[in-house]
């Protein structure tokens, strides 16, 4: 099991991007990304540095592993 610390939300986007998501939208400082096929949407918020427990919540949304989450970063 990976590491997950010192993720910024620009990075996480960009993984998840990697991961077949697309960005749909902004709301506030959150950008709405979504997947065909997915009945969720994530909401990725554009901080410095993500929480660890918001990222392994936006990581569990996405219908991924933490190991394939660092994969793709």
């Amino acid at each position: 099991m990976g590491k997950l610390g010192n993720i910024s939300g620009k990075e996480a986007m960009k993984a998840f991007g990697r991961g077949g998501w697309q960005t749909m939208g902004q709301v506030g400082s959150h950008l709405v990304m979504t997947k065909e096929g997915q009945r969720a949407n994530l909401s990725v918020p554009q901080h410095k540095e993500l929480s660890v427990g918001t990222l392994r919540s936006l990581i569990r949304a996405a219908g991924l592993s933490v190991d394939e989450f660092l994969e793709l970063l």
